[in-house]
């Protein structure tokens, strides 16, 4: 037997909030759009850390275009609390600011790794240190000011004159 939409009920199968509840799940079901038959996970985890009245409760007070982001982000913030019941959201974003402050260190040592090996290939080409006599770095890229090492090979000619 095939279960169709047909237009005197538009809901061949409860939602999995009615499901659960063993409810009748009507046309004007307010869970029905954001809790499908075929995700009943989806509504178990927010029940459970939020209880269906509170899930409709909160759904009633805030605009039609936001209850998508709402339920995405109780069902994402009770995943999270049933992961860890102390912290739960918080936990997690602790743990990604960290993990970004970790990265941005990864990137500074790369980048300074990079420079360092740009700075050896500059003295190798041009047999000049990128230390200055003052003991300051030179930048390998920077503006280079000595006729030598603008033209380590000698290929430059100056133009002719007159």
């Amino acid at each position: 037997m095939e279960h169709k939409k047909t237009e005197a009920s538009a809901i061949a199968y409860p939602c999995a909030a009615c499901k659960m509840q063993r409810r009748k799940c009507g046309n004007k079901c307010l869970l029905a759009p954001y809790f499908p038959p075929h995700d009943p996970q989806k509504f178990c985890i927010a029940h459970r850390v939020f209880g269906a009245g509170n899930i409709v409760k909160i759904l009633r007070d805030i605009p039609v275009e936001s209850r998508e982001d709402a339920v995405s982000s109780m069902v994402y913030e009770a995943r999270a609390r049933v992961e860890d019941p102390v912290y739960g959201c918080t936990g997690a974003v602790c743990r990604l600011q960290k993990q970004v402050l970790s990265l941005q260190s990864q990137l500074a040592n790369t980048q300074t790794e990079l420079f360092n090996i740009k700075a050896f290939l500059f003295s190798r080409v041009t047999g000049f240190s990128s230390v200055g006599e003052c003991g300051e770095t030179l930048d390998p890229f920077g503006p280079i000011l000595s006729e030598d090492v603008a033209d380590p090979f000698g290929l430059w000619e100056p133009p002719q004159t007159g």
